[in-house]
């Protein structure tokens, strides 16, 4: 996969797990604004993450795992919560299933 595509990602995935944190918090009690904020973070994330040129199923199935280990990792060192083995497992299975994504033929 090359390399932009890679960036491409994370910064999707960035704006798409912040973009969550932030409207969760607006939803918590602290205000509409929040949620706005949130909101414009989200459609950035659907423009970024389309700026690959892949068919949309190969795409998005390869993001969802890439955003998949980003949400984990950030509710595990950003948020300090408890991901029980349960999760870690599942996580392997999705990135099993992005690399066989990633690995079939365009056509």
């Amino acid at each position: 996969m090359p390399v932009l595509a890679w960036i491409t990602f994370l910064a999707a995935a960035v704006l798409e797990v912040a973009g969550d944190a932030v409207i969760r918090h607006g939803l918590r009690g602290r205000g509409l604004l929040l949620i706005g904020a949130g909101m414009l973070m989200l459609a950035a994330y659907g423009l970024v993450v389309n700026l690959v040129r892949w068919d949309f199923a190969r795409l998005l199935g390869v993001y969802i795992a890439f955003f998949a280990v980003v949400s984990v990792l950030c509710g595990r060192f950003v948020l300090r919560e408890t991901v029980p083995v349960s999760t870690w497992i599942g996580l392997l299975l999705i990135v099993a299933g992005g690399l066989v994504i990633q690995s079939g033929s365009s056509r």
